[in-house]
């Protein structure tokens, strides 16, 4: 195990904590078992290493990937059981999803090993998901989206702010610490601002490994696709990419891809929870996914800039930001009469000189506009719903 030792010491070396994500302080380290989940570039191995550097000794914790050559002739379970007869203590797992016996071998150890905390992260939703049943007693997950706007400040330009209530930013109340002018640091969020890595030199080219990885290998794996049916997603992929905000029209898709209607409504669920696309619902269900879905957009506004050629809608972006940062604290719905309904509240993203028209009936509506720094009564600027997380 020595090699492991060295990898970890080697990875901790290379871990800062000058900034700690959102997540962090939502999870309960003190579980015995934890599972850290979310689309891939997030930032979940960085989380795991600062929460190990700033809280652990290396005297009874051990970090791992999963994809390690060492597990080519070891089992994790085996690794766990004598990491735990010498003493050890918390077990971190990272990329739990590319070990093939992983959800098997984590009940094991939750039930064989009662005195040792196993954590573990998945670089895709999809295969934590498929191994839950076995876990779900035993595992609360943690699911962690992108960089915030709030956040994005922090991290490429040190500026640190506070996080901002639904009700905070409604009354007002939110602004950005000796900043008086946002829009300058938004416009570049928008962009390559939602990935840890958007100040990487290839970050196009980054990112652009990532959708390939995820629709080639992520998904193909967890619904037993073939290579035929991944190039399928790859095209629907494109095909979302030049119509969003798209109402779905699921034979219409299916026909330009040559699936069938339900295969399509699984290959957008299965994209969704992978973090390429996000669907907006109406709410009627009342169970999430239940309920019916009234627009598709990309995830977040980075996929839109590297996806679009140039050519990206502003629209569209204002309204993939706001529901991309407004659904991780909140059930964000269609709205009938607008665009987006949270809490009874409605919301219209515009440009500077969007009108009231479309929240004229509503109980509480609010305008939400882009290109302006401040707002009064009922018009919020928009970049203020990127400090909410």
């Amino acid at each position: 195990m020595e090699k492991l030792y060295e990898f970890m010491e080697k990875q901790l070396e290379e871990t800062t904590s000058s900034f700690i994500r959102y997540k962090y302080d939502s999870i309960h380290w003190e579980n015995r078992m934890l599972g850290l989940v979310g689309p891939r570039g997030v930032g979940k191995t960085t989380l795991f290493l600062q929460h190990i550097k700033n809280n652990h000794s290396l005297r009874d914790t051990l970090y791992v990937t999963a994809d390690h050559l060492y597990f080519s002739t070891h089992s994790l379970y085996e690794t766990a059981e004598s990491f735990n007869k010498q003493g050890g203590r918390f077990f971190f797992i990272d990329e739990v999803h590319k070990y093939s016996n992983w959800s098997q071998e984590l009940k094991l150890m939750y039930d064989s090993l009662p005195d040792l905390h196993v954590y573990f992260t998945g670089s895709s939703i999809l295969d934590i998901e498929k191994g839950e049943a076995d876990l779900s007693r035993r595992a609360p997950k943690y699911l962690m989206q992108g960089l915030s706007f709030r956040e994005f400040l922090a991290i490429r330009h040190q500026i640190d702010c506070p996080i901002f209530s639904l009700e905070q930013i409604l009354n007002h109340e939110a602004r950005i610490p000796n900043v008086k002018h946002p829009l300058m640091y938004f416009k570049a969020y928008l962009k390559d601002g939602y990935y840890p890595f958007g100040q990487d030199f290839d970050f196009d080219t980054e990112l652009n490994q990532v959708i390939t990885r995820t629709i080639e290998i992520d998904i193909p794996q967890f619904a037993n696709m073939n290579i035929g049916t991944a190039k399928k997603l790859k095209k629907l992929m494109v095909i979302l990419a030049e119509l969003v905000p798209y109402k779905p029209n699921m034979t219409s898709l299916g026909s330009q891809i040559l699936a069938s209607r339900n295969n399509v409504e699984d290959y957008l669920t299965y994209m969704e929870k992978a973090g390429l696309l996000a669907q907006l619902r109406d709410g009627t269900g009342g169970l999430g996914e239940l309920d019916k879905v009234e627009k598709v957009y990309l995830d977040n506004t980075n996929l839109m800039y590297s996806l679009g050629d140039g050519q990206e809608d502003a629209g569209t972006v204002r309204e993939t930001f706001f529901y991309n940062q407004m659904r991780v604290n909140h059930k964000v719905t269609s709205s009938p009469i607008s665009d987006f309904e949270i809490q009874g509240k409605t919301f219209e993203v515009g440009g500077k000189n969007k009108g009231k028209r479309q929240i004229t009936d509503a109980a509480e509506g609010y305008v939400v506009k882009d290109d302006i720094e401040f707002g009064h009564g009922n018009v919020i600027p928009i970049w203020a719903f990127g400090l909410n997380y």
